[in-house]
């Protein structure tokens, strides 16, 4: 069996797969014109997200048995052509899902706490007190949309904090715990402080997040998302923020980074993206919230461990 490694991972997922007998080729440089001239000889593709494998570029790959994304996302694939042409999809989001759970409650506690305002104040010289007094996330109701992998272990680091945890997914039942709450979305809407975002990006699900939905939310609140960008319309989050619906935002991911994940398109970025780099109350990352030291080795894993146990290697 040939691979191609098209984007560079931990090179454990190489290691386990060459000691199963299985050769292993690094095209990480080879642009998508030259990829599709050399994936024809290969049974598998190892990809991130540097180019989007739609039906036109596996059209060339004619004895692919599998493609194995490194992370949670597939929206870089086209699956239902894999699903036609019975193309094997695998990812891994046992393996990143600590990283973006314990990333979402930092930068939760940074919001609440005033921790990125008074930081820069104290290393001026400034000392406030009563103007930087923080809130807590004990006696708040939380509300989870999405509880895969990434929903179900954010849930898990709030357990010990004391709020109420509701959750929605529209795609699952009976997931109820002794410290998750199933809910309705109109539940949600009702009784949450703040909304987090754990869902893949689907046509379903772009601009989930829009003036729609926060109209419907019945109290000021704090949105998370360490989903993806284009699940949150940037433009309704500003106005909402402008007029104190949104409280503030912890945001990973934005609407404006490229397909890539790589950088924001700087040549475009629009007014909204301008109001959320001067807010105050807006906690920016720059999509890392699955990208740490052990998830790096994680995600490589549990790819190699699936691919292994599949094929029986």
């Amino acid at each position: 069996m040939n691979i191609a490694f098209i984007d560079t991972v931990h090179p454990v997922l190489q290691e386990m797969l060459e000691a199963k007998g299985i050769t292993c080729e690094g095209l990480y440089s080879d642009d998508i014109e030259t990829l599709k001239l050399k994936i024809g000889a290969f049974d598998g593709i190892v990809i991130r997200s540097r180019i989007k494998l739609d039906s036109t570029f596996l059209a060339h790959a004619t004895q692919l048995k599998f493609i194995a994304r490194s992370g949670a996302g597939m929206e870089n694939i086209d699956l239902d052509y894999c699903k036609q042409k019975n193309i094997i999809c695998f990812n891994s989001p046992e393996g990143n899902r600590d990283a973006v759970g314990e990333h979402m409650l930092g930068m939760l506690l940074m919001l609440l706490n005033n921790l990125k305002r008074v930081d820069a104040e104290v290393r001026k010289g400034i000392w406030i007190r009563d103007e930087n007094r923080g809130y807590e996330i004990a006696g708040k109701t939380i509300g989870i949309i999405g509880f895969g992998h990434m929903g179900s272990t954010f849930a898990k680091k709030l357990s010990g904090l004391d709020c109420k945890i509701l959750a929605y997914d529209k795609y699952k039942k009976n997931f109820g715990n002794s410290y998750v709450e199933e809910a309705s979305v109109e539940e949600l809407y009702a009784k949450c402080d703040i909304i987090s975002l754990h869902i893949p990006l689907t046509a379903e699900t772009k601009y989930l997040v829009n003036d729609g939905f926060i109209s419907s939310m019945q109290k000021p609140f704090y949105l998370l998302n360490s989903a993806r960008g284009q699940c949150v319309e940037t433009s309704s989050v500003v106005e909402a923020l402008k007029n104190k619906k949104i409280i503030g935002a912890c945001l990973d991911v934005l609407e404006y980074e490229k397909s890539s994940f790589e950088n924001l398109d700087v040549t475009t970025l629009p007014e909204p993206m301008q109001y959320l780099i001067n807010a105050e109350n807006v906690i920016l990352s720059p999509h890392i919230a699955g990208w740490t030291h052990e998830s790096n080795y994680k995600l490589s894993w549990f790819l190699g461990d699936k691919i292994i146990k599949h094929f029986n290697l």
